[in-house]
């Protein structure tokens, strides 16, 4: 049995060893900032927009249009606020910003800032199943809609969102909008790129698929109007001010390449021992139940209700016995609040202050899903008894 058991990849992968490898020339040997003249300079632009080609080429837009950050976080804040702040220059009426109860907190917090500059914001819920209801959605626009922003696939639930359907109602229905979706959870699990073709802005961070920490990236559709977050030097196309993180952005580019690359395989190998877990579970602990809608969710997250046992008790018991997992958004653990994702889905309080989350990725193996089917079934039993 392995010493640790690391069951939350979604919050945080481990760096693919070939992303690592990459990075380390940047940091140790090539110190040139990429907006200078001189040749260590021009080596670490070069660096840099290889990199950027390499991510546009996966991403199916244009290099031009890819815009480097500091985060995910980072990235879905200048999309929405920039998109917004944007519109409101344009025209005072456009005002209307429209997201779902669902959304990661870097979403749901850029809205409620815009909130309080004064925008009107609607949150729309789920269903039940984890999906955003489009007839729900579709009703919250209206002729002053500057902004939707609904994420690609949900970080507690694992549970794709129809963003191609979307993209369609959002044409139809509030023309003048622009379309924001978090993708960041997507490229280790989906072809994202075919699906977000007609969305305007489109977020991804690098550690979710074994890239480093620190490094995030947003796709900025030509014609997008945008205003930055950080003033500056014009970096970026002039969105994103600030000496670009170079050993972060090519170690970035390399984990998504080899993402893309080892995909299939990869998946369909998570899929089975994520189905081997699920399995696992129901078999040997009552009132165990999958949370979301079983045939939309990504390969690799088990989001489940353990009946009568507290999460957040869990997850301290099961990291005394080297077992990790969460609670829910990684920007949220520790949290007494029962997930306000799960409550959008119509969750009872009860319930979603029962619930864990159990997240696999590349470097998962069955000897972590055999140990977590002892030491999960055993630790929950005790909690149970008193």
């Amino acid at each position: 049995m392995p010493d640790s058991v690391y069951l939350d990849h979604a919050a945080s992968t481990p760096m693919r060893p070939e992303a690592f490898a990459a990075m380390v020339p940047f940091l140790a040997e090539h110190p040139g900032n990429p907006s200078g003249a001189h040749g260590a300079a021009r080596a670490a632009k070069t660096a840099l927009e290889e990199a950027r080609e390499g991510v546009a080429a996966l991403c199916g837009c244009t290099p031009h249009e890819i815009v480097f950050t500091g985060s995910g976080s980072e990235a879905d804040n200048l999309a929405i606020k920039g998109a917004a702040w944007a519109a409101r220059s344009r025209a005072a009426r456009l005002d209307g910003v429209v997201t779902s109860g669902i959304e990661h907190k870097a979403v749901l917090g850029a809205c409620d800032r815009l909130a309080r500059d004064g925008f009107r914001v609607t949150r729309v819920d789920a269903g039940p199943d984890g999906v955003v209801d489009l007839e729900t959605l579709a009703r919250a626009f209206d002729e002053h809609t500057a902004v939707v922003s609904v994420m690609l696939v949900n970080n507690e639930t694992g549970v794709r969102q129809p963003v191609d359907e979307i993209a369609r109602i959002v044409r139809d229905r509030a023309p003048r909008a622009v379309l924001h979706t978090d993708a960041i959870q997507a490229p280790q699990w989906i072809d994202f790129a075919s699906v977000v073709s007609d969305v305007s802005l489109v977020a991804l961070s690098g550690h979710k698929f074994g890239g480093p920490k620190g490094v995030g990236a947003l796709i900025v559709r030509d014609d997008t109007p945008l205003v930055p977050l950080v003033d500056g030097g014009g970096h970026e196309r002039g969105l994103r001010a600030g000496t670009q993180n170079v050993a972060g952005i090519v170690a970035f580019a390399t984990a998504l390449r080899i993402t893309h690359d080892r995909r299939a395989e990869e998946v369909a190998r998570i899929r089975a021992l994520r189905d081997a877990l699920e399995d696992g579970f129901a078999e040997r602990i009552p009132g165990f139940a999958v949370n979301g809608a079983p045939d939309a969710r990504v390969a690799g997250i088990l989001h489940g209700t353990f009946d009568g046992v507290e999460a957040e008790t869990l997850l301290v018991a099961l990291d005394q016995q080297g077992v990790m997992a969460a609670s829910g958004s990684a920007c949220s653990s520790g949290a007494v609040d029962p997930s306000h994702v799960l409550l959008s889905m119509g969750m009872a309080r009860g319930r979603a202050l029962s619930s864990v989350r159990f997240s696999l990725g590349y470097a998962s193996t069955r000897a972590d899903v055999d140990a977590a089917l002892v030491i999960v079934p055993e630790v929950v039993a005790k909690l149970r008894a008193g």
